[in-house]
């Protein structure tokens, strides 16, 4: 790849254009109305990195404010009767049905995605269906998290890890699945869409493929959730799990959520068997007995405090409505690609992301060697994407936080920032 130049700034004869354009973009914007229901940042001009933590609700900042002293303070223990106890499934039902197309009494909030995974691919890899059963597919470019979870699991278990290698600026496709699925498979454990390339996978058709196979499928949606339309029910999907500090903007470390399809609720066992997942919490009994439905999936006391700022994202979604989230999320990446192209490819840069919309999520990774050294940078006057090794610069687009014109900003300033 060519070493972008370091001529310094050069003219630019269509900035004006192109600060047209994006400010006819936000002015048509059905949900333009949305970004001001976020927090601004007084040195931040753009950020594209809400795939990684997305902005605080105003709604959740004063929420925040009030919990301390309106319901801990005031209910103080009884704020558990009141709510917090039902609040994981409640939640979760909520988000099953703002975001996920999942029905009521299958989706809970709990731990990290980490946990909830371990949970879950473990509960899979035990279940009856599972039986004879010892291999586990999984792919190359997914999310750290995924794989050395994998790893461990299948140490655990004896199981046999089959990889499939997408390309670099692609994702797992079913043919790829067919290939590799057979008699020995329990478990197919994807992401809707991956982290580094945004490309999402088909994965109706990817179940339908495990389940002629007779294996169970576990669905990673930490970058669709809240921005890529997902509809699990109607898809068949198993099992799937998620986190909430990104398009549904829960905050640092907010727990993640997890979805067991109704019928599998109460066939598989969960391996962290913790009082408040079991069938009377508050009897303290001898034993353990798990509760019926999705409430055996939790473990421990629920991070309410961890809930608290995702609540509000919820509604502004349910009241956009997925359909013109994603609808801006393609017209965002659109732009983005249309700036990349005109900016950073002539000064060497390579787009690693999907061009067909039906095919990219709500992200843009664009590869150059330079840009590792270019990010600090850029953080320093207020533009803010992210970097994924080796070489990619990822400008993620959070539909209901991000206008046209901050793609625009950033774009310029990559392009100027890099040509240095």
């Amino acid at each position: 790849m060519t070493a972008i130049p370091r001529t310094g700034t050069h003219p630019d004869p269509d900035a004006a254009a192109r600060a047209a354009r994006a400010a006819e973009l936000d002015a048509a914007d059905p949900l333009a109305r949305f970004v001001d229901a976020f927090v601004p940042s007084d040195d931040v001009i753009a950020y594209l990195d809400g795939n990684s933590l997305g902005r605080p609700t105003r709604a959740s900042a004063e929420r925040l404010a009030r919990f301390a002293t309106e319901r801990w303070g005031a209910r103080l223990i009884r704020g558990w009767d009141e709510e917090w106890y039902e609040l994981p499934l409640t939640l979760g039902d909520r988000i099953g049905a703002a975001t996920l197309g999942a029905a009521a009494g299958q989706t809970f909030v709990a731990d990290s995605t980490t946990v909830i995974l371990y949970k879950l691919v473990r509960a899979a890899l035990a279940a009856p269906q599972a039986a004879g059963r010892d291999e586990i597919v999984l792919d190359s470019g997914n999310f750290p998290t995924d794989r050395y979870v994998l790893e461990g699991v299948a140490r655990e278990h004896g199981a046999t890890l089959r990889w499939i290698d997408p390309p670099h600026d692609g994702g797992v496709t079913p043919e790829q699945v067919a290939e590799v699925v057979g008699e020995r498979t329990a478990l197919v454990v994807l992401s809707h869409v991956a982290y580094r390339s945004g490309y999402v996978s088909d994965a109706e058709a990817i179940t339908r493929v495990a389940h002629d196979a007779g294996a169970l499928v576990l669905w990673d949606l930490c970058h669709s959730a809240g921005a890529v339309p997902v509809a699990l029910d109607a898809w068949g999907v198993d099992l799937a799990v998620g986190c909430t500090y990104k398009y549904l903007n829960g905050g640092p470390g907010a727990p993640a959520f997890g979805y067991v399809r109704a019928d599998l609720q109460d066939v598989l066992t969960q391996p962290i068997q913790g009082w408040m997942g079991s069938a009377a919490p508050f009897e303290m009994g001898p034993g353990y007995a798990p509760h019926a439905g999705a409430r055996r999936f939790l473990s421990g006391t629920p991070a309410i405090v961890g809930m608290l700022a995702m609540q509000d994202m919820v509604e502004l979604v349910a009241d956009a409505g997925m359909d013109a989230v994603r609808a801006k999320s393609v017209a965002l990446t659109e732009l983005a690609l249309e700036l990349v192209d005109d900016l950073l490819v002539p000064l060497g840069a390579r787009v690693a992301s999907p061009r067909d919309p039906d095919r990219r999520g709500s992200h843009v990774t664009v590869d150059h060697d330079a840009f590792e050294a270019t990010l600090p940078l850029l953080w320093e006057r207020g533009v803010i994407p992210d970097f994924r090794r080796p070489n990619g610069l990822r400008l993620g687009l959070s539909p209901l936080s991000t206008s046209f014109d901050e793609v625009r900003v950033a774009s310029r300033r990559c392009a100027t920032r890099s040509s240095r």
